[in-house]
């Protein structure tokens, strides 16, 4: 069983100015992948977002999914606070993420989200759209099984 946890950086829907609809649709999406995972975390953009990071990885989660906060707005954060507690990068995620979506969202390029690892544990940051949430399960849902043996120290199938 893979845990999984989805955490929200909203401003605005951590102070209640409007109800965020990326994080249960992430949710949904992890379930149907087979995952366990629990309601989103709605937290403001910033150090927030690092703290339920932390959280994560104490509580032995597998893999978080940011939503929001990776654009070029001056209070997206998200990326910074990420980097700062990852212990190596893996780029071709969320390259393949801006990839899926660039043709149909051009402005999916301005998208600064990372992923990574941590301890052993998958973090993915995502745009905090309903499309940007779909996009990343879409390209998530093929390798994510194969990523989270890996962390727990798996080896390569064979297919010789």
């Amino acid at each position: 069983m893979i845990r999984a946890r989805v955490v929200v950086a909203s401003n605005r829907a951590a102070t209640g100015v409007y109800a965020d609809t990326s994080g249960p649709l992430l949710v949904e999406g992890l379930t149907k992948l087979g995952c366990q995972v629990d309601e989103p975390v709605v937290v403001p953009d910033g150090e927030p977002v690092g703290t339920e990071l932390r959280r994560a990885a104490a509580d032995g989660v597998d893999v978080v999914l940011t939503s929001g906060g990776t654009g070029i707005n001056p209070t997206d954060r998200t990326p910074e606070v990420t980097r700062a507690l990852l212990d190596y990068e893996i780029p071709g995620i969320a390259e393949a993420i801006r990839a899926h979506s660039r043709d149909k969202v051009p402005t999916a390029a301005l998208s600064r989200g990372l992923a990574g690892v941590l301890g052993r544990m998958l973090v993915v940051n995502l745009p905090g759209s309903t499309g940007g949430a779909r996009d990343g399960l879409a390209v998530l849902g093929p390798i994510l099984g194969h990523a989270v043996d890996q962390l727990r120290g798996g080896d390569h199938p064979r297919t010789d």
